[in-house]
């Protein structure tokens, strides 16, 4: 796995679609602008406006309903700035590992989070076992964690290979709690789905540069 910057380029490309925009922009024409999902593009605006990188604004009443919320980037500040969010991640991963439940609670988080950015299908729609492993694979893809499909003997995919952890700095020295994060992750996310799949175990590092996602029926 490669050192790589933990905010990731799909961060950096939504705060350039904000400072692109003419006009302060909704989430709705960021993740068009940045060609993502809503729900990923909330994810993204969440971390930056934490940053303090943009700021959350009601837009002018234009008629009957409730004003817009928009993005502004914040002056004077960018991606680059020194902070030390790792340092912070490190403290709370570390309260947790002192819990007897800390496994399972990472786990719980990952499966409110993975429910919360899969892209979700349209009302009455069955999601079948193909579309919910593109559709995970697509979230995936967005937390960059730069997943690959690996098929079995019957040429169906089987397994997700994850060639590159966001966390890793984390994982290694928390590997049971970052693991569990990312397995409920993507549990979760198939769960929303009601999806005839599941991920049924999250084999770190079983291959040199990868981790492996291992594919189940569920059991709904």
């Amino acid at each position: 796995m490669t050192e790589h910057d933990p905010r990731g380029a799909r961060r950096q490309q939504v705060l350039a679609a904000i400072q692109r925009a003419a006009e302060a922009p909704g989430v709705s024409e960021i993740a068009t602008e940045v060609g993502i999902h809503l729900n990923t593009a909330r994810f993204h605006l969440n971390a930056l406006e934490a940053d303090g990188v943009v700021v959350r604004l009601l837009s002018e009443p234009t008629g009957p309903g409730r004003p817009r919320v928009v993005y502004r980037a914040r002056g004077g500040q960018a991606l680059g700035d020194t902070r030390r969010y790792q340092i912070l991640a490190e403290m709370l991963l570390s309260h947790l590992s002192a819990s007897s439940d800390g496994s399972v609670a990472a786990m719980a988080a990952g499966r409110a989070w993975g429910a919360h950015l899969i892209p979700r299908a349209a009302p009455f729609h069955q999601v079948d076992r193909d579309e919910a492993i593109v559709r995970l694979i697509t979230m995936l893809g967005d937390l960059d964690f730069a997943p690959e499909p690996v098929a079995d003997e019957h040429q169906s995919t089987s397994r997700i290979r994850l060639r590159h952890c966001p966390f890793i700095e984390l994982a290694e020295p928390h590997r049971d709690l970052v693991c569990a994060l990312h397995l409920g992750l993507m549990k979760g996310a198939l769960a929303e789905l009601h999806a005839p799949v599941t991920v049924a175990d999250l084999e770190p590092f079983a291959e040199p540069t990868a981790c492996l996602a291992h594919l189940a029926p569920s059991q709904h």
